[in-house]
C-alpha cells in the first residue's frame, strides 16, 4: 500500500474519530457546563443554589416566549435565549424540584389565551393583531401563583435575583407580617367626634396591597415572632420599654427599618398651652440603640445639596421668583447603591429636611450606604432651617463641604443588647431575653420620615370615583424593595447584582443604520409628493369651484391617479429596501455560522494535512 493512500486514510480515519468524539460528547456529557462568559453570567449564585438544594415541594415554571415573532428585535430574542439557558440552570440545580415548560405562544392560539389568561403582557407586533410574549409564570402544589409578565430588558442585572425571589417564594408561600411603630398618622387620623379627619398614607395602602400590616401603636412591650419586618417611623420619646422590644426583636434575627428624623414637616405637634414659649419636638432619635448598632445621628444637623435641591416659589419685594431650597432634595441614580437591590434600580427619590448618618468609629456592625448626597453638600443646622423666611439666605450661606452626606445605609454584623441587665423597670426577669445577636442583624436606617409623606412622592386622581395614586418619584419603591430584601432569608439577600450582559451586534447596526437612512429618505420623498399633489389638488377644485363645477376635472383625476401610482411604487421600494436589510443580516448571519461552525475544522484539517506533507517531504529528503 502506497504512503499515499496510508496518508488519505489517516485523514478519514480522524475525521471519522472527531466526529464520534462529538456525537460521543454530545450524548453523554449534556449535562455538563463550563461558563467562560466575562462576568460568569450563567453561573448561579451560591446563596440560589442553596436555595434550590433546599426545595422541599415541587414547582412549576412555565417560560413564555415568542421567538419567532422577537426575530427581528435582536435585543429581546439574545436576552430571551439567556432567559431560558438560565432557567435550565435552575433546573439542574434543583434535584428535580423545578419543572420547566418552554412554550412559544402562536399568534390566536390556545397557548396565547392561556398566556393571557396568566396576565402577561403582550408586545404589539406590527398593525395585524399579532402580539409577542416574554414572561414567565411559576406555581406550587397549593395553587400559588406568580407572574413576571415581561422581562425588561433595562431590569437585566437583576435577573437572577427576579428568578430566586420567586422560587423562594413560592417555596414558603406564608404571609409576611408588617409590624408598624409610628409617632405620625401613617395609618389615618380621626377627629374628636370619632370620624376620620384623614386617610391613611399611599405607602400604607400599598403595604396592605403586598402584606399583612399591624398598628403596634407606640408604647408595646413585646414584638411577636410572627412580625416578619418592623418598620419604626419617627420614634419620637419612646419608652425604654418600646425601645427593649426593639433591641429584643433585632437580636433575636427580626429585620426593621428605622425612619428617624432632625425636622419631621409632617408632625403636627402643637405648642404646649401651658408654656408657649417653648417649641415642640419634631424630630426623633435612637441613640441607646444607635450606638449598640455603631450608628451616629445628629438630630439637629440636617443636609442640603445645592446641586439636587428641589426649586420653590419665593416672594421678594419685587414679586415672586424660583429659587432652590437647599433642605428639599431629589435624587438621582448617582445618589443610590448600584450593588443594593433596594436601590439599583431607583430613577428619583424625594426628600424633605433629611439628616444624615455617620458610622461610629470603631464600630463592629458594616455600615453600608444606600442614598447618599453629592460630595458638594453640607451640613445645615437644624433651628437655622426652621427659622429662616428667605430660601435665598441659605443659598447664600452654602458651602460645599467636599463629602458625601449618607441619607439612608444598611447595617449588619453581631451586636450586643443596649439593656445588659435585661427588661427596664421591671422586676420580672424576661425567659426569652437575648444578650446578644447569634447572627448578623439586618437593618436599614433612613434619616428622613417625609420621604414617606404622599406630598414628597405621589399625587391622586379620580377615576370613576376611585382615588388612584399617580407616583411621580420612587419613594414607596425604596421601601418596598428594602422590605423585599429583608424579609428574605440570607440566601436571597446575599444574591449579587449580576453584571449588565450587553454585546451589540455592531454590523448589523450598521445595516440597521444604513437601511433606516434610506428608509426614512424615501419616507420623506413620500411625504413631500404628497403635499405637492394634494395642494395641487386643491389648487384644481378652487379653480372648478371658481367656474361652478362640481365634479372633478380630467386634470384632477390624472393628478389622483399619478399619485396613487407614485404611491403603489414607492411602497414597493420600501418594502424592497426592508427585504434587502433582512437578506443583508441574514447573509452575515450565515458568514458567522460559517466562520464558527466550518472554517475552523476545515483549518485545523488543512494544518493536518499540511503537516503530513511536511513530514513526508522531510522524510524523503533524509532518503
Amino acid at each position: 500500500m502506497s504512503k499515499k493512500v496510508i496518508t488519505l486514510i489517516s485523514l478519514g480515519l480522524a475525521i471519522v474519530l472527531f466526529l464520534a468524539v462529538n456525537i460521543l460528547v454530545s450524548g453523554t456529557l449534556t449535562s455538563w457546563r463550563l461558563d467562560m462568559t466575562e462576568n460568569k453570567l450563567f453561573t448561579l449564585s451560591k446563596g440560589t443554589q442553596n436555595i434550590l438544594h433546599d426545595l422541599k415541594e415541587p414547582i412549576t415554571l412555565r417560560f413564555y416566549f415568542s421567538n419567532k415573532l422577537l426575530n427581528d428585535i435582536p435585543t429581546l430574542r439574545n436576552y430571551g435565549t439567556r432567559v431560558r439557558d438560565m432557567l435550565e440552570e435552575y433546573t439542574k440545580a434543583a434535584n428535580g424540584k423545578i419543572k420547566l415548560i418552554v412554550a412559544e405562544p402562536e399568534p390566536f392560539s390556545d397557548l396565547e389565551d392561556e398566556a393571557v389568561s396568566y396576565g402577561l403582557h403582550p408586545l404589539p407586533m406590527g398593525g395585524n393583531g399579532e402580539h409577542a410574549y416574554f414572561g414567565l409564570v411559576g406555581t406550587n402544589t397549593t395553587d400559588d401563583e406568580i407572574t413576571i409578565p415581561f422581562f425588561q430588558p433595562e431590569k437585566e442585572q437583576s435577573l437572577e435575583y427576579d428568578l430566586t425571589k420567586m422560587v423562594y417564594q413560592l417555596a414558603n408561600p406564608k404571609d409576611r407580617v408588617i409590624g408598624v411603630i409610628s409617632s405620625l398618622p401613617v395609618f389615618g387620623q380621626n377627629g374628636p367626634d370619632g370620624r376620620p379627619v384623614s386617610s391613611a398614607w399611599a405607602v400604607i395602602d400599598m403595604l396592605r396591597s403586598e402584606y399583612q400590616v399591624r398598628d403596634l401603636g407606640v408604647r408595646v412591650g413585646y414584638i411577636e415572632p410572627e412580625i416578619d419586618t418592623l418598620l419604626v417611623i419617627h420614634p419620637k420619646k419612646l419608652k425604654d420599654k418600646t425601645l427593649y422590644a426593639i433591641d429584643q426583636f433585632i437580636l433575636k434575627g427580626g429585620k426593621a427599618m428605622i425612619f428617624v428624623d432632625p425636622m419631621a414637616e409632617s408632625d403636627q405637634t402643637m405648642p404646649d398651652p401651658t408654656n408657649q414659649m417653648v417649641m415642640p419636638q419634631i424630630f426623633s432619635e435612637m441613640p441607646v440603640l444607635f450606638d449598640k448598632w455603631g450608628i451616629e445621628f445628629n438630630p439637629e444637623k440636617i443636609a442640603g445639596d445645592l446641586d439636587a435641591s428641589i426649586r420653590v416659589q419665593s416672594r421678594n419685594p419685587r414679586g415672586p421668583k424660583e429659587i432652590a431650597y437647599i433642605p428639599w432634595l431629589r435624587l438621582g441614580p448617582e445618589h443610590f447603591n448600584k450593588d443594593d437591590f433596594s436601590t439599583n434600580q431607583l430613577q428619583l427619590i424625594n426628600l424633605g429636611t433629611a439628616g444624615f448618618l455617620e458610622p461610629v468609629k470603631d464600630a463592629k456592625t458594616t455600615f453600608t450606604p444606600l442614598i447618599f448626597t453629592s460630595k458638594k453638600s453640607m451640613p445645615y443646622e437644624r433651628d437655622a432651617i426652621m427659622f429662616v423666611r428667605d430660601p435665598s439666605v441659605l443659598v447664600d450661606q452654602f458651602k460645599p463641604g467636599g463629602k458625601e452626606l449618607v441619607i439612608a445605609a444598611r447595617i449588619t454584623g453581631k451586636v450586643e443588647t443596649a439593656y445588659p441587665e435585661g427588661r427596664p423597670a421591671s422586676d420580672e426577669k424576661d425567659p426569652t431575653f437575648v444578650q446578644e445577636s447569634k447572627e448578623d442583624i439586618n437593618i436599614v436606617v433612613v434619616a428622613d420620615t417625609d420621604i414617606l409623606t404622599d406630598r414628597f412622592w405621589v399625587q391622586f386622581q379620580n377615576f370613576m370615583g376611585q382615588r388612584v395614586p399617580r407616583p411621580h418619584a420612587d419613594n414607596a419603591k425604596f421601601l418596598l424593595n428594602s422590605i423585599d430584601v429583608l424579609g428574605g432569608n440570607k440566601d436571597l439577600i446575599s444574591l449579587r447584582s449580576r453584571s449588565q450582559y450587553a454585546r451589540p451586534f455592531t454590523k448589523v447596526e450598521e445595516l440597521k443604520l444604513e437601511a433606516e437612512k434610506k428608509f426614512r429618505a424615501r419616507e420623506q420623498a413620500l411625504q413631500a409628493k404628497l403635499k405637492e399633489t394634494e395642494e395641487k389638488i386643491s389648487q384644481l377644485q378652487f379653480q372648478s369651484s371658481e367656474k361652478g363645477g362640481v365634479l372633478l376635472s380630467p386634470e384632477q383625476r390624472k393628478a389622483i391617479e399619478n399619485f396613487q401610482q407614485e404611491q403603489i411604487k414607492t411602497r414597493k421600494e420600501l418594502r424592497n429596501v426592508q427585504h434587502d436589510l433582512n437578506k443583508s443580516i441574514e447573509q452575515l448571519g450565515n458568514r458567522l455560522k460559517f466562520y464558527n461552525i466550518g472554517l475552523i475544522p476545515i483549518l485545523i484539517g488543512l494544518l493536518a494535512i499540511g503537516m503530513a506533507l511536511f513530514n513526508r517531504m522531510k522524510r524523503k529528503a533524509r532518503r
